[in-house]
């Protein structure tokens, strides 16, 4: 009987020892095979693909949605590298304003040559370039470029989602020639965001008889989309321009505040049109200097402002940028501005309003 105990207890031990390696490997295969959640990747796709170009974008296309990504394609700009890649500087625009954690770069004019596995880090605020080559004389070359360039963006954003820092290429087995090569972005640590803070001036002037203005501006965007943002706007505590009369004149302050949505067209090289509309309000104070006899008052209001707005942000270097735009604001009730009961000018209806900002993508 203890002998027939023994041999039952030596057959579980030696079938768990079997199964475990199996057990393992399953679920390291279930694990690789996982889909990742929440990245979204962008394919540069050349301007004028050759069949070779087309299919090797055709295949990335399906690797990546069959690995569970969200895919995005997006036409390579003229603005290209000395070694044909798209330049950095495009890229990181679009990761910021599309919310990229990675982009897929295909390099070549004819035939597909490398392609440039981008990851944007978020948490590190820093970008990181692969080149994954292409192999030659090798059947179904585009395929193979695709399975190896997947691979490899799975592994990197695997490391992201881990919070490990970037590391450089594998080294190659000896004998074996080198096929991946990092090297950094071009244009420097710069993170994608969908916030921007803009600081500058605006100036400010009336239709009738208020004079210009000039205000400390700011404003606030909030990226929602490639196209379509939120932003809000304060200005005011600047000069405070004068409307006389006879025996009298009036000095003029004027702040307000807005938010609202704002529509950005595709851009054109760096520059990049902007169209917003927003409602706010807008606080008209006036103050009455008079020579005796007469005697001066000081007044403020509180209007309800309406503004659209056009203008254009030209991309500078890294995350900055340049914003020009004019205003039209109309305010409801406007201001008028009296002088011995007559009115010698109004505010407000409307007003005009041209801002230039430096901002910056956080």
């Amino acid at each position: 009987m203890r002998g027939r105990r023994a041999r039952s207890a030596a057959c579980r031990r030696l079938i768990v020892a079997r199964l475990a390696p199996a057990a393992l490997l399953a679920s390291l295969a279930y694990l690789r095979a996982a889909p990742l959640e929440a990245a979204t990747v962008l394919i540069v796709r050349p301007a004028s693909p050759s069949a070779a170009l087309t299919e090797t974008v055709s295949r990335l296309h399906g690797e990546l949605l069959s690995v569970g990504l969200d895919v995005t394609i997006a036409e390579r700009t003229a603005a290209r590298g000395p070694d044909g890649a798209s330049s950095p500087d495009w890229l990181e625009e679009l990761a910021i304003e599309r919310g990229l954690n990675a982009a897929i770069d295909v390099i070549g004019d004819a035939t597909p040559q490398a392609v440039d596995i981008w990851v944007f880090e978020r948490a590190l605020r820093s970008s990181r370039v692969t080149r994954v080559l292409a192999e030659r004389n090798v059947a179904d070359a585009p395929a193979r470029l695709a399975i190896r360039s997947i691979d490899l963006l799975r592994s990197l954003l695997l490391e992201g989602h881990l919070d490990i820092g970037p590391r450089g290429p594998p080294p190659a087995a000896p004998g074996t020639p080198t096929e991946l090569t990092a090297r950094p972005s071009d244009a420097g640590p710069r993170p994608p965001g969908r916030i921007g803070i803009e600081l500058g001036a605006a100036i400010l002037a009336s239709l009738d008889g208020v004079g210009p203005a000039v205000l400390p501006f700011a404003r606030v965007d909030a990226a929602l989309g490639p196209w379509l943002g939120l932003q809000g706007e304060l200005a005011g505590f600047g000069t405070r321009p004068s409307v006389a009369a006879a025996g009298a004149s009036v000095r003029v302050a004027q702040q307000y505040a807005l938010v609202g949505g704002c529509v950005c067209a595709p851009p054109v090289g760096r520059l990049r049109p902007v169209v917003a509309l927003s409602v706010g309000a807008l606080h008209t104070a006036a103050e009455g200097l008079a020579e005796a006899p007469l005697q001066g008052h000081s007044v403020a209001r509180w209007s309800f402002l309406f503004e659209a707005s056009v203008g254009a942000r030209v991309r500078l270097a890294g995350r900055l940028h340049l914003t020009l735009a004019v205003h039209v604001q109309v305010a409801e009730p406007y201001v008028s501005v009296q002088i011995v009961n007559a009115g010698v000018a109004t505010t407000g209806r409307p007003n005009l309003v041209a801002s230039l900002t430096l901002g910056e993508w956080l």
